[in-house]
């Protein structure tokens, strides 16, 4: 054999075993790391600190003189420049639709404040300290219910840049006593760090693993051992993490934004690709692929992910105490993140499946308690090295998972990329419509999803 063959044989080798090395590393699973129960995220030393357990009754009581505050700013709409000639949403939030909602809002919304504000008090609402912070939740029992093993824990989280508000309109379904299911639940909604009434950390790296422990201890707290969690967007890394780590504890994950960001999942997402038909079935194949119009659909919507991964001070600096501009930047999400197609709307299709009232509540949360910043600071705690090398997708989760994919939620996977991580993938069902905000845009059918996953598991004898 010639010297030029022999190097070619040698060459080809190592890298046969150095893909092959990679491969082995890429599918190895990972373990649950070492959880630290009690890591303090208040200010000042955490030796000085002592917690206060006692969950406290909360409710909204905002002063008159804020509300009239509130109404000089809208009163002082800004001179925008026009939308240019033909455009609707493409450029971003659209100033004419903007200044009609700016109207809404101070003309009609803020004059019934006293109503709105009862309306968010509906719910009973609590607040206790967690490693320093003290968080917020809403904690509604169902009524009536003699037997204990017909009341289940639901913890539900929600995302960025919705709140507790995205839930408000499915609670009292999952309370409530239906033919559809032998049970009810008792639902937890928390605020999460830094979001809404929740206090947000003065320390740096307050991650979404770190937050699971946050709500995992929450309902330690509240005395729950088992539980189901629900989550999307934020809700969604979260509710996975509390799951991966808490696998004992939690019954059941359900996610309409269900996600494995380990590197073979993206791999696998590749692959599928090539023959999507053989991943997915052919009616369903629009939810994941042509990759490149998911790309670019990515490329669009995610720019404020970039800004508030790596500068949230600054663009939270803009959007405090400046209400016309949280508007704009919040509501263009419910747009566009509810149906892409909405861009090319002068109204941005706000009203299609929102009211101004809902949307307007949710802005109103975020206003009045100066949570712009604090919110945003958890994408650069999230999307930074020191977390993403921690790959906790590659850790097995053996719970039962429940994925529900709408067709215009923001970021979808297959089973295939999903199952290397959810082992135990009981449910997933694909939906026609319905975008990110779905707990708002279509309650029915979330309740529905929730409802038709537990039903699975509602007999078996170990969830008791």
């Amino acid at each position: 054999m010639g010297f030029l063959a022999r190097s070619i044989l040698v060459i080809s080798t190592l890298l046969i075993a150095v893909l092959y090395q990679k491969y082995r590393h890429l599918t190895t699973p990972g373990s649950v790391p070492t959880i630290e129960l009690q890591e303090y995220w208040g200010a000042g030393d955490a030796e000085k600190y002592t917690e206060l357990r006692d969950v406290v009754p909360f409710e909204l009581n905002y002063e008159e003189k804020v509300i009239d505050t509130l109404k000089e700013k809208l009163a002082n709409f800004p001179n925008l420049p026009q939308p240019l000639e033909g455009a609707a949403f493409q450029y971003g939030f659209n100033a004419h639709r903007l200044r009609e909602i700016v109207d809404y809002w101070t003309s009609d919304y803020l004059k019934r404040w006293t109503e709105r504000q009862s309306y968010l008090n509906q719910y009973p609402q609590f607040k206790t300290q967690i490693q320093g912070l003290e968080i917020h939740f809403l904690h509604v029992k169902p009524k009536n219910v003699r037997n204990p093993k017909r009341i289940l824990p639901l913890l539900m989280l929600h995302g960025w840049p919705g709140s507790v508000r995205e839930f408000y309109e499915i609670v009292p379904k999952l309370t409530t006593r239906s033919d559809e299911k032998e049970y009810v639940f008792e639902v937890i909604v928390p605020s999460l760090p830094g979001y809404g009434f929740s206090e947000g950390t003065v320390k740096q790296g307050l991650s979404p693993a770190k937050i699971a422990v946050i709500m995992r201890n929450l309902m330690a707290r509240l005395g729950f051992k088992k539980y189901y969690v629900h989550g999307g967007d934020w809700g969604a890394i979260v509710g996975n993490l509390i799951a991966t780590f808490f696998q004992s504890e939690v019954l059941g994950f359900h996610s309409t934004m269900c996600t494995n960001s380990a590197p073979m999942a993206t791999v696998k997402t590749i692959i599928g690709s090539v023959a999507p038909k053989f991943i997915v079935g052919e009616e369903y194949v629009s939810h994941y692929y042509p990759l490149t119009e998911k790309f670019k659909l990515m490329l669009t919507e995610t720019g404020y992910m970039h800004i508030q991964a790596t500068k949230p001070d600054t663009i939270g600096t803009a959007l405090t105490g400046n209400p016309i501009g949280l508007a704009a930047y919040i509501l263009e999400k419910f747009s566009t993140w509810t149906n892409p197609a909405f861009r090319d709307l002068p109204d941005g299709g706000l009203e299609k499946y929102f009211t101004l009232d809902t949307l307007l509540d949710n802005i109103m949360i975020y206003y009045l308690t100066d949570s712009i910043t604090t919110s945003q600071r958890l994408y650069s705690e999230a999307f930074n090295v020191r977390e993403l090398t921690k790959d906790y997708d590659r850790i097995p989760a053996h719970i039962p998972t429940a994925c529900a994919k709408f067709r215009y939620e923001l970021f979808q996977q297959t089973d295939w990329a999903l199952q290397d991580h959810f082992r135990n993938i009981i449910q997933s069902n694909h939906y026609d419509n319905g975008g990110h905000f779905v707990a708002i845009q279509f309650p029915d059918i979330l309740y529905t999803d929730i409802v038709q996953f537990v039903n699975r598991l509602y007999r078996r004898e170990d969830q008791y």
